[in-house]
């Protein structure tokens, strides 16, 4: 395959991408992350470079894949190249495809700036987790030019088993922010319905039963149902990551002059969370602060 592919960001999400294209027969040629350690691990699983600079990741690569924590790290690694270390230098007839969930704005900037530089910019939210990204099943919503789209999909077909161009840069973001928004609220939810199960000494894994029948029924009792019975909080989407995606949420509902009071407190539990050192959590382990006699259980 003619496309050099390098990776920006490569904690669980993106080592697992990075693997998987290795794996489909693509060239994984460098790796950048602010954990040197994490990059240099990385590197050395897929015996590619370990690049100490953003401009060589794009000096090694046609296609770059970002996976970054917020708005402050993305902007930071499409820096304007004259001022500082940037994927942005000599970038021109490169690809960046960025991942991370981040305010739809913030994609928006990016992609004028790679059109500055004589780059493309495509948006790749996605909506799944670990055990998908490394078994290429994620479900990718994209949001750019629609030539730029094009050019990114037979390598974005390796990653996902559903991929929807949802229309210009920004318009994807939106969606995996609502997304993560009706999530969020959903977990926070169930957490308390078990938690007054637990209370009046229901037996949870036939509640759990019972809601999967019902109208409680929900993705997220397939996933967190079971780990907030057995208190595994095992980190597949983290709370803090929670309460940043509702936070971006309820901002654009207050831009455009909603009031979302129900995902306000799911951000103020999740919000909590961090506040107490349990950030690093599932986002299932806010079953800790609703369940009766629990209370935090701080990550060992």
């Amino acid at each position: 395959m003619a496309e050099r592919i390098g990776f920006v960001g490569v904690g669980r999400m993106g080592a697992n991408m990075a693997h998987r294209l290795k794996d489909c027969g693509y060239k994984v040629n460098a790796v950048y992350d602010v954990r040197n350690d994490v990059a240099e691990l990385v590197a050395k699983e897929l015996g590619c470079e370990s690049c100490t600079s953003l401009a060589r990741v794009t000096e090694l690569s046609t296609v770059v894949i970002t996976v970054v924590t917020d708005n402050k790290a993305m902007y930071r690694i499409f820096a304007p190249p004259g001022k500082s270390d940037s994927l942005l230098r000599n970038s021109q007839g490169k690809l960046f495809i960025n991942c991370a969930t981040i305010s739809p704005k913030v994609h928006v900037d990016v992609e004028k700036l790679a059109r500055k530089s004589g780059a493309e910019s495509l948006e790749a939210c996605m909506a799944s987790s670990i055990t998908q990204a490394r078994e290429g099943t994620l479900y990718l919503m994209c949001g750019g030019k629609e030539s730029t789209f094009k050019r990114a999909k037979n390598l974005l077909a390796k990653l996902s088993s559903t991929m929807r161009y949802i229309g210009a840069s920004g318009k994807a973001a939106q969606v995996k922010a609502l997304v993560n928004m009706v999530m969020n609220s959903n977990t926070a939810a169930l957490a308390e319905g078990l938690a007054l199960g637990d209370a009046l000494k229901l037996d949870l894994s036939v509640l759990r039963e019972v809601f999967s029948q019902t109208g409680a029924a929900s993705r997220v009792l397939q996933t967190d149902g079971e780990d907030m019975q057995k208190r595994d909080h095992s980190c597949f989407f983290s709370a803090a990551h929670a309460a940043k995606d509702s936070g971006i949420a309820l901002s654009l509902g207050k831009e455009n002059g909603l009031t979302l009071p129900l995902a306000a407190a799911a951000k103020r539990q999740y919000d909590r969370m961090v506040k107490e050192g349990l950030g690093e959590l599932d986002k299932s382990g806010i079953a800790e602060l609703t369940f009766k006699g629990r209370g935090p259980k701080k990550k060992k």
